[in-house]
């Protein structure tokens, strides 16, 4: 097999571990706030077992430091809202709302990057909201406000993702992610008295839970992660984020498979799912760069789009 295909199946199938996330989120039985924490703390535990991360973090100027320190309580918010957008609605509806990353992240990436505004960028964004009143229309009532909490995060996605992308030659990949979830677990512990209704960020899982977080945190985190690395090293960016926007397209495919979902929801849901997605695919082609490499994306960036132009 060419160097170039098995990069490429890697990465369809690092994509459709990331599927599972929202799977898995439905399934756990913890609330948001606990879920996202063990999943930040396992992460950061294995990745300090590894020498290369400690000597990383040494290294790091203090200043940096609190830069990445800052991104993950970022990171830690989009992940609450994540889980949080699928315990008050479904797994379908959070990664349709996380499909809406790529067309918050072409209007807020000129602001933090610096540079001049294109208006195609503009234009995707227009696309997106009938399909956006579609998906709307096409849920339940009360699954609505999961529909909010998931615009949110995918606000937060484009926000950390854009301050990455700034900072991601700054540092070692494995060493930025431990940094940036740990700080975010840290933060997900004093936050938590604050949040009404929350609960504390402990809560010692059952053994099923205790199980889907494992594989949670391992084998749809840092083995994905670890599989992009290596993938990265034979595919373009343009390539690369074209298979990573199927993400929401593998889990809602999953959910559907797994949870029966597609009972809870209508045609319109459907349709404007295929909108917002239309939209998704459309802006890497209005802004393909083909003569710049890929570069990997820091694993607690995104539950979505590891990787990015």
């Amino acid at each position: 097999m060419q160097p170039v295909t098995k990069a490429r199946w890697q990465i369809h199938g690092c994509v459709l571990l990331w599927g599972f996330t929202a799977i898995l989120g439905k399934l756990i039985t913890l609330p948001a706030l606990p879920l996202v924490w063990w999943r930040m703390l396992l992460v950061t535990a294995a990745l300090l077992l590894m020498p290369r991360v400690w000597r990383g973090l040494l290294a790091m100027p203090a200043r940096l430091r609190w830069a990445y320190a800052g991104i993950g309580v970022l990171v830690s918010l989009h992940w609450l809202t994540f889980y949080a957008a699928i315990k008050l609605a479904n797994a379908s509806v959070a990664a349709t709302c996380i499909a809406l990353g790529p067309v918050f992240l072409a209007l807020v990436e000129p602001w933090i990057a610096r540079r001049r505004f294109d208006p195609r960028e503009l234009l995707i964004g227009v696309a997106v909201v009938p399909g956006v009143m579609m998906v709307v229309g096409g849920v339940p009532v009360a699954m609505r406000l999961g529909i909010a909490v998931g615009a949110l995060s995918a606000l937060l996605v484009a926000l950390f993702g854009s301050l990455n992308k700034r900072l991601v030659e700054h540092g070692d990949p494995l060493t930025v992610t431990c940094l940036e979830l740990g700080t975010g677990a840290a933060f997900l512990t004093l936050l938590a008295p604050w949040l009404p209704h929350a609960g504390p960020a402990f809560v010692l899982p059952g053994l099923h839970d205790a199980a889907l977080l494992v594989l949670l945190s391992f084998g749809c985190t840092l083995l994905p992660f670890a599989l992009a690395l290596v993938a990265l090293r034979h595919m373009s960016a343009f390539g690369t984020q074209m298979v990573t926007n199927l993400e929401p397209v593998y889990a809602i495919v999953l959910a559907i498979l797994l949870l029966g979902e597609q009972r809870e929801l209508d045609a319109w849901f459907y349709a404007g799912v295929a909108v917002i997605l239309a939209a998704v695919f459309v802006h890497p082609l209005l802004s393909r760069r083909q003569t710049q490499p890929a570069q990997p994306d820091l694993l607690g960036t995104t539950e979505s789009h590891s990787v990015i132009d």
